[in-house]
């Protein structure tokens, strides 16, 4: 069961489907290759994943696939208490 543990300390699981805590985004300049018709499992293959802490807000992006660990990022306030 894939998961990491924010350092806010919540366990963040992402192996359910559809999953509460994970988003798709894709660049603008990646969407723009597409014309027409867009096949959504071919789309899906190219989106990036990040999962969002219910308890922080944090955003960790698995910029290089699962397989590589994820870059954390805090909101700017939260950043300076």
């Amino acid at each position: 069961m894939p998961k990491i543990i924010c350092k806010c300390g919540e366990i963040l699981s992402y192996s359910e489907i559809p999953c509460k805590i994970e988003y798709k985004f894709i660049s603008d300049v990646d969407y723009d290759e597409y014309k027409g018709m867009i096949d959504s499992e071919v789309l899906y293959t190219q989106m990036k994943s990040f999962l969002k802490c219910i308890k922080c807000n944090r955003l960790w992006i698995f910029w290089n696939g699962y397989e590589k660990n994820p870059t954390e990022y805090l909101e700017i306030d939260k950043m300076n208490k």
